[in-house]
Parts: C-alpha cells; sequence; structure tokens
C-alpha cells in the first residue's frame, strides 16, 4: 500500500489554529455585514409612508447566534415590537410589514402590495460585505477563500 507524508510549514499550521481558535468571531462578522447591508436596503425601500410612521424604529439587527440543531452562526434582520399608529392603536410591526409585503384581498378593505422587504435581500451585495468582512476579521487568512 502507498504512504504518503508531508510537513506543514509552522507558519501555515500557526495560521490554521488562528483561524480555529476564531472562528465564531470572524463568521459572526461575517453574519452581521451581510445583515448591515439588507439593513439600508430595507431602510432605503421602504415605503414614504412607512418612513413617516416611524415603523423603521423597530427594524432590528439580531445578535450573532448558534442554532442548536446544526450550530451554524447566523444574525437576523427583523421587524420587532408594536407599532403604534397616529390614532394610538398598538399593532405588531410584523403584522404591519407583512400587510404592506403581501397586501389583503378580505373583501371590505382590499389592500395593494407594496414589496419591499423582500427586494431587499440582494444576494450579490451581500456576498461582497461578508467577503469583505471576512478578509478583515481573519487578517487575510482566509483571503485565498472566494
Amino acid at each position: 500500500m502507498a504512504k504518503f507524508e508531508m510537513d506543514l510549514p509552522d507558519e501555515v499550521i500557526k495560521d490554521l489554529q488562528s483561524i480555529d481558535k476564531n472562528f465564531e468571531k470572524i463568521f459572526g462578522g461575517m453574519t452581521q455585514a451581510g445583515a448591515r447591508v439588507v439593513y439600508e436596503n430595507i431602510t432605503e425601500n421602504m415605503p414614504a409612508s412607512l418612513k413617516e410612521s416611524k415603523l423603521v424604529n423597530n427594524l432590528k439587527i439580531s445578535k450573532v447566534y448558534k442554532t442548536p440543531t446544526d450550530n451554524a452562526i447566523n444574525s437576523k434582520v427583523l421587524f420587532d415590537g408594536y407599532f403604534e399608529n397616529e390614532n394610538g392603536v398598538l399593532t405588531p410591526a410584523p403584522l404591519v410589514v407583512n400587510l404592506f409585503e403581501y397586501g389583503t384581498d378580505n373583501g371590505e378593505g382590499n389592500y395593494p402590495k407594496h414589496p419591499f422587504f423582500r427586494k431587499s435581500f440582494k444576494k450579490k451585495q451581500i456576498e461582497q460585505a461578508m467577503l469583505k468582512a471576512q478578509k478583515e476579521l481573519s487578517g487575510g487568512l482566509l483571503e485565498w477563500i472566494v
């Protein structure tokens, strides 16, 4: 049977150990960078009526977290809390966003779609921001990954 042995240089081993030690920080920072891009896109794409109503105050980026099933590192962009309209009525902010995104067709009060949330997830922009963060956070060690 054939056998192959190879010695890696010490600097390569140190680089790999550094990546292993800091991978949560690196990949968490990458997800946060992608989430910031989405956050900015949402605020730009949001209809003027929603911007004026201060619903943008309910838009948040979550902390970095790990999913319990597969230990993936994630960040969310979400609408959280309650939105108070001009009459003082409190409504869950995600419900208001859902109304704008998908519209309604309930007979009496039809409301047309005004999608802005889904349009804000631009894969190429997100990937570019994440790769930039990857290079910065890893100190250039992961620059070779495309």
